[in-house]
Parts: structure tokens; sequence; C-alpha cells
């Protein structure tokens, strides 16, 4: 139902109101290896509001191993129209910020914020087919200068068999990391149930400023549905 990381462009839906998620996925290439956090809540029937956090290890240019980390990574979803199969697409926006506190090669290179729209159409009753898209903007303020760089995502997810979904995108630039570039990922998605699934991917950057080495990533995301009492 979501288009969660490890995979990069976002989908134009929120939590349930009051469910809380947590999410963890760990990426591997030739240079590093890292372990996410994030948790969210969805404060409102439109507003969801998270939290993230990054730890791991770099391998500096004289092949240094050294750990890193990075926190907190905080992000806010408001969604304007929640999406129905085979109908009109859902719509929200995203804004968020990462500061430069932690240690190692993690920590962004000065004060960060980003914004974008996502938007996601849905094709089939049980979602067979979801289509997503995403553009936006990151700032960064770093050695006394801004810098404002465009972002887009385009992204699938299809139904494969019972709880199996196949997943691909293409994006240029992450939200999460600074001067990304262009990059593609694709992979698969599990649904254990509607409150649990896991996936596996892979992919690699094709240009920028900081090209993308072909990386792996497997992740995890559990939903706790809002507590209600027992009706009589």
């Amino acid at each position: 139902m979501y288009a969660v990381r490890p995979f990069i462009t976002d989908d134009g839906n929120i939590l349930g109101y009051r469910q809380i998620e947590l999410a963890t996925w760990t990426q591997f290439d030739k240079f590093s290896g890292q372990l996410w956090q994030t948790c969210a809540m969805a404060l409102s029937q439109h507003f969801e509001l998270g939290a993230g956090a990054v730890l791991g290890y770099d391998k500096t240019g004289n092949d240094h191993t050294a750990f890193s980390y990075t926190l907190p990574l905080i992000q806010g979803k408001y969604l304007l129209h929640k999406y129905k199969p085979n109908k009109f697409p859902g719509i929200a926006i995203v804004a968020g910020s990462s500061l430069p506190f932690g240690k190692g090669a993690f920590v962004p290179q000065g004060y960060g914020a980003f914004a974008f729209m996502a938007v996601t159409q849905c094709i089939g009753k049980e979602e067979n087919v979801l289509i997503h898209a995403n553009a936006g903007t990151t700032y960064l303020y770093a050695n006394r200068k801004n810098k404002f760089d465009f972002i887009w995502g385009a992204g699938t997810q299809v139904k494969i068999y019972k709880g199996l979904h196949g997943v691909a995108e293409v994006v240029s630039g992450d939200p999460y990391i600074e001067r990304a570039g262009l990059a593609y990922q694709i992979g698969g998605r599990y649904f254990v149930s509607d409150f649990t699934q896991i996936d596996v991917a892979c992919g690699n950057g094709f240009s920028g400023e900081n090209k993308m080495p072909f990386w792996i990533t497997f992740g995890a995301r559990f939903v706790i549905a809002p507590f209600e009492k027992n009706k009589k």
C-alpha cells in the first residue's frame, strides 16, 4: 500500500489516523554500510509526522573504516487527497529537514531542507498497480552559500502473486542524501500482513556530483494499529 523506504520515491498517501509506523532498512555498497531507522505517526486524518536516524560505517579515501552516524531527520506529510482504485490519484505534500549533527561521513555538510509533491495513481480493486511520481526541491546552506537542487522520482509497484509485489523506480536526487544524482532501483516487496512488509532491492547511479555506487538494501516495515475499546 505504501512506497516506503528503502525505495526513494514516496507515495501520495499517509498512515491511518493514530497509526504508528516503524521502518528499518540496511544499505550496503563498496564504500559504506548503513542502518536507517525511522518512526512516523499520523496525528490526524491528513497529517503524518516522522523522524529518523542513520548509523553505520564508511570507508574513507585511505581505506580506513570509520563509524559514522547522523540525526535527526525530520519529515512532515500532509495528505491533500486520498487515492481510490481506478479513480482520481492521491496527492500529498512532503517537507522536512536534515541537521548537521553526528559524527563522520554521514553528517550533512550544512543545514538542509526539502519539499516535494507526491502523487499516486491506483489501478485495480486490489491495488494491482500503483504508480508514484514525485517532484520538488532540496535546499542546503553550507559555507555561507545557498544551494537549491530540483529532485524528481517515478516508480511503480505491481502485484505478482498474493503478497508478492515487484517494485521499480528512477530518481534524480534523494531528499535524504545530498547530491545523489540520477539513479535506478529495482526489487521486491512482500506483504506478510496489512501491518508487516519486507523489502529487498538493488540499485545504481547513472550520473551526478555524488554518483551513487551499486548498492543492495534490505528493509522491513511495521505498522501499529491504534488501540480501540471493544464495543458492547
